[in-house]
């Protein structure tokens, strides 16, 4: 039997199955089945019922311009048209189960320990307590307390909404817009961007792991205390252990006639600082001391807990924050419920958000709320670009930013009235002021004062339990972004290597981030916490995501940026965002790193004040992960073929300017019709 010749490819068809199978693995096979006699209906000339364009009837055989697609006579055959379409030999990118796993990865990830301790502490320092220090407002918020309402815009809340909107936000939608357009990790992105800054990938990569080095440290402090709370009677409110001193002062809320004075110090305070951290071991940074290994125990529990999270990618971290990112919300409200209803509890709230408007004339409220939104939403970790890389092309990533950015700020304000209404309480005990209560900041804030207070609750055990639980569960979530990363970094540069490996490289990683971590577990680990937390990460990660504002608004150009988003989201940013991104971002991020250089923090952690050579240390570890960006500029100008002209025009010229998304990115389509 003598068939047409086909104009695209000429091929006789055998061995269905087996061709089948094979173009399976190259692309996607679409098979209909139609008649010699004619298309079917509804099928115009050149078109194929799947919307693929074909030629006219065709054969295997015979040339061009030949008779009837069958032999004289005989009836009709059945034909089969095949349309594949070749994508790529390489496996299909990973992608979400449902749109809600990555919303509630991305909240986890940005709602962390520090919109729990330092949201609510920055937030009355630069701004609350001028209440409480004038009588009279006092006697009259006490009497009306929906007076609170007009005080909700305090002095710091301004200053905090408005770096928010010109600059948080529009940072957070500039890091998901180009995860998702581009799909590569902060590695391999910057081919598509401007292959002269890639080493800001590595930098990121850097600053990742030194913030796994202590931030899970925390965790572990927090486990410790989650498993001494099974316990009848919590540890930290009796005076009679080994770990106490004579200056310990037990009360409880009916002790009334114990007297609190300038050296008395809790049972709280004495069990954080000399038994959990055993700080009094260590006379400082020049001398840490061994390793507790009941931290060593609680921080191998958590790293293993991470291991099997994020081992397998985002199909299985993507589940555990339906537990991690929703139960700490369900403790929080658990808690802002049994904190109203405690004595004292309103004094705490007005001391919380009564404004102090001559503030908004100091430097330093604008900063704190500039470094607070910052490192709040999280941009320039890689971890933003990681997550949206994963999301279908066409995703509405700008709705996305917009819900979790709000869901964020709105979760710091709560937590402050979570803290405060505590505070206010434990004024109302002992009969102090809350600024005297309230003078400790960071992780004390929550290790002695809130663990003091629960210890003085009724029903103190279960309230203990779920409050250290929601702890740990806000530091996974940051863990688990922090680390997701790293990996999808250093998988899509090196895919070849590591993308059949993930398991392993996951699991050297996770041994990695442990060992960096025995330094924070010794005796004055916490000296190297603070360390860590002031000088290693912050002004690296400040500087390395001013560097990524620039490349993409000035160097990849923010025309071509809004053109991508208008591909994917099918409108294109307004001028509000262009001129954000453009302009105010960068100020932004200047005015922080500027207000850093010229008042550099007096760092000092309990008792011990940090000395000089300390702050030339961190300097050291902080110019370690930034020092990745400059290199990589001589490296890659160096290598790069060419006068110095092409080379810089090269290296600035981004590689491959198809969108992954697009239909022109590695994709061609192979038909085959008529075939028997």
């Amino acid at each position: 039997m003598e068939m047409k010749q086909p104009v695209m490819m000429n091929r006789e068809y055998e061995g269905e199955q087996e061709k089948e199978q094979e173009s399976q693995k190259n692309g996607r096979l679409v098979a209909d089945s139609v008649e010699d006699n004619g298309p079917k209906s509804g099928s115009g000339p050149g078109q194929v019922s799947n919307g693929y364009p074909s030629t006219s009837p065709q054969s295997p055989r015979e040339g061009a311009g030949a008779g009837a697609g069958t032999d004289r006579g005989s009836t009709p055959v059945m034909f089969r048209t095949l349309v594949v379409q070749q994508t790529s030999l390489d496996p299909p990118r990973e992608t979400w189960s449902k749109k809600m796993d990555f919303l509630l990865s991305v909240i986890g990830y940005a709602v962390d320990l520090g919109n729990v301790w330092r949201f609510p502490y920055i937030c009355y320092q630069n701004g609350g307590g001028g209440c409480m220090r004038d009588r009279a407002c006092r006697e009259t918020h006490s009497l009306q307390p929906t007076a609170l309402i007009v005080a909700v815009m305090g002095a710091f809340l301004l200053p905090y909404l408005l770096m928010a909107v010109f600059g948080g936000v529009p940072l957070f939608y500039m890091e998901l817009a180009l995860g998702q357009f581009h799909r590569s990790g902060c590695i391999s992105i910057w081919k598509h961007i401007c292959p002269i800054f890639k080493g800001i990938g590595f930098a990121i990569c850097i600053i990742a792991l030194y913030i796994a080095f202590y931030y899970n440290t925390i965790m572990a402090w927090a486990l410790y205390y989650l498993l001494s709370s099974f316990h009848s009677t919590l540890p930290w409110t009796t005076c009679n252990n080994q770990w106490n001193t004579q200056n310990c002062t037990h009360y409880l809320s009916t002790d009334s006639n114990v007297s609190w004075t300038i050296n008395s110090i809790s049972p709280a305070e004495e069990f954080y600082i000399r038994q959990v951290l055993q700080v009094h071991l260590s006379p400082g940074l020049h001398q840490l001391g061994g390793v507790s290994w009941q931290l060593a125990l609680c921080l191998f529990f958590i790293f293993t807990v991470v291991y099997f999270s994020i081992w397998k990618g985002v199909k299985t971290s993507g589940k555990v924050v339906w537990v991690t990112a929703t139960f700490p919300y369900l403790v929080l409200f658990i808690l802002l419920i049994r904190g109203a209803t405690l004595p004292g509890a309103w004094r705490g709230v007005i001391f919380y958000l009564k404004p102090d408007w001559s503030k908004l004339l100091t430097t330093s409220v604008w900063l704190d709320a500039a470094a607070q939104i910052f490192f709040s939403l999280g941009p320039g970790f890689g971890v933003l670009l990681a997550f949206a890389s994963y999301n279908p092309f066409h995703n509405n990533c700008y709705k996305d930013a917009l819900i979790t950015s709000s869901v964020n700020c709105l979760t710091s304000f709560l937590s402050g009235f979570v803290i405060f209404t505590v505070l206010g309480y434990m004024a109302e005990m002992r009969h102090q002021g809350v600024e005297t209560v309230a003078k400790d900041a960071g992780p004390s804030l929550l290790f002695i004062i809130y663990a003091e207070a629960i210890a003085n609750m009724p029903a103190a055990t279960f309230f203990a339990i779920i409050f250290f639980l929601m702890i740990i569960m806000l530091g996974l979530d940051s863990t688990f972004a922090g680390l997701e990363g790293v990996i999808t970094a250093m998988l899509d540069e090196f895919p070849h290597l590591l993308a059949r490996r993930r398991e392993w490289f996951v699991l050297g990683l996770v041994c990695v981030c442990y060992l960096g971590a025995l330094s924070t577990l010794t005796y004055g680990g916490a000296f190297v916490v603070k360390l860590f937390e002031e000088y290693a990460t912050g002004p690296a990660v400040i500087t390395v995501v001013f560097l990524e504002v620039i490349a993409v608004s000035w160097f990849y150009g923010i025309t071509r940026f809004c053109n991508d988003v208008q591909l994917m989201l099918g409108f294109s940013p307004g001028v509000f965002w262009r001129v954000c991104w453009v302009a105010i971002c960068p100020c932004f991020l200047l005015f922080i790193i500027g207000s850093f250089l010229a008042f550099p923090p007096e760092v000092r952690l309990f008792n011990y004040m940090y000395p000089f050579w300390t702050t030339v240390l961190g300097y050291c570890i902080g110019v370690s992960s930034f020092i990745c960006v400059p290199s990589y500029m001589v490296y890659l100008l160096l290598t790069t073929k060419g006068t110095f002209k092409q080379r810089l025009l090269k290296s600035i010229t981004p590689e491959t300017p198809e969108a992954p998304g697009s239909s022109d990115f590695h994709r061609d389509t192979i038909v085959v019709t008529n075939a028997v």
